[in-house]
């Protein structure tokens, strides 16, 4: 696919379209939430520290959930 293609073809995201983001990147965030804890329960280590340091995966992934829902917005209120 060449450059222009690829601008047209981005040109078309529906809200639709950032629905069905918006959903899997929730629901990866929240099996990488369950997972980790998961995994620090069997190593026996302390929930706080686990999240401590998942925290800042979890702002990039929030933030960018927050621009998803921008956009969303954005498009549903052009249509």
């Amino acid at each position: 696919m060449d450059e222009t293609s690829e601008l047209t073809t981005a040109n078309h995201i529906t809200a639709q379209d950032v629905a069905e983001v918006i959903a899997e990147l929730e629901q990866y965030r929240e099996r990488l939430v369950q997972e980790t804890t998961e995994t620090a329960k069997r190593a026996k280590l302390m929930r706080v520290s686990v999240m401590a340091k998942l925290e800042p995966e979890l702002a990039k992934i929030d933030s960018a959930l927050q621009e998803l829902r921008n956009q969303q917005a954005a498009l549903s209120g052009s249509n």
